[in-house]
């Protein structure tokens, strides 16, 4: 009589339900935070909380006039060193202040602004989800599709007639932000007001066409790569955030790498498939160069694991754990 062999242990995936890790709590709550700052980036200069109107030839902050204090020194009642003092208080101060408190977040936290905040990131994100659908990649440049696998265990679907909402998505969004724009340049009751009237100058409607081509196309071939390689604001939190070895980073338990060969099915991994700037988040602190602290590789690694006793491999890192994260992956290459 044959003895049966003995059964392999094998990590199960966690439970259908929660879409990617989507619904956890803390990509609800960062959600919240995209959807709130998208409705100021839209509202605020409908409200005058921000903007700068051409016509009047100055700014609105906060519901009230923001002008540099030059009046004084046109009607030559200031001088030239007075007129450069009161530039440096109302332009230069406020801007080096607002600078230095991202760039202070992005130094201890990494580039908190882009994945919880910045409205482009919310339509890379969105146009990555249907571009997924629609290909099974969330971009055209991407050489592979994604895991057949969602992180929940359950199949990801792909359909072709989403492409029918792909383009109209993105060209909607372009034609959003290049109507929002105008309105941080001239009074929005006067954009609006002739937009619904469809009675556009022709300075506006040259705007207003000329920027939904241009951000549709951004949206459609080069959003991520844009938010990669090209926007000022996310390489300055960036370099803040390399400069600091005690800055929160991905952490990856890399003497459990074995169990990533049981994340999904077909040795698939889904924490590079959910990753929104295509990184790779258990690689080394300055090949995640780019990467937003979006944390949704993390929650996707935590729903795959979620029946291991171990726990996830992946966790945000701070401090000392931060340095022994790059100091881990050193030892793990040598070895």
């Amino acid at each position: 009589m044959s003895t049966p062999a003995p059964a392999r242990r094998i990590i199960p995936i966690a439970r259908a339900g929660t879409d990617d890790g989507a619904h956890s709590p803390r990509q609800s709550l960062r959600l919240a935070f995209q959807v709130g700052f998208f409705a100021l980036f839209v509202l605020a200069p409908v409200f005058d909380l921000f903007r700068y109107d051409l016509n009047a030839d100055h700014a609105w902050l906060l519901g009230m006039e923001w002008r540099l204090g030059l009046d004084p020194f046109l009607a030559g009642q200031a001088s030239a060193l007075e007129a450069a003092g009161s530039i440096m208080l109302h332009l230069f101060v406020p801007l080096l202040t607002v600078a230095a408190v991202v760039l202070w977040v992005a130094w201890k936290w990494g580039r908190m602004y882009c994945g919880w905040l910045c409205p482009h990131f919310s339509v890379v994100e969105s146009i990555n989800k249907l571009m997924a659908r629609a290909s099974g990649k969330p971009s055209v440049w991407e050489k592979h599709r994604l895991p057949a696998w969602k992180p929940d265990g359950s199949r990801a679907k792909v359909d072709a007639r989403w492409w029918g909402l792909v383009v109209p998505a993105a060209v909607a969004f372009a034609f959003l932000w290049a109507v929002v724009l105008l309105t941080y340049l001239l009074p929005p009751a006067e954009v609006y007001g002739n937009l619904i009237a469809g009675e556009l100058t022709r300075n506006q409607f040259i705007f207003i066409t000329a920027a939904t081509v241009v951000l549709s196309l951004e949206f459609l071939f080069a959003r991520h790569l844009f938010c990669r390689f090209v926007c000022a604001v996310g390489l300055f939190q960036s370099l803040a955030w390399m400069g600091n070895r005690d800055a929160m980073v991905v952490g990856f338990a890399r003497a459990r790498a074995t169990d990533c060969s049981s994340c999904l099915p077909e040795r698939q991994s889904a924490c590079d498939a959910v990753c929104p700037m295509r990184l790779r988040p258990r690689n080394i602190k300055r090949h995640m160069f780019t990467c937003t602290q979006c944390r949704q590789c993390i929650d996707a690694c935590g729903e795959t694991q979620r029946d291991n006793p171990e726990g996830p491999l992946l966790s945000w890192v701070t401090g000392e754990a931060a340095r022994q994260n790059e100091a881990g992956f050193r030892a793990f290459k040598e070895r």
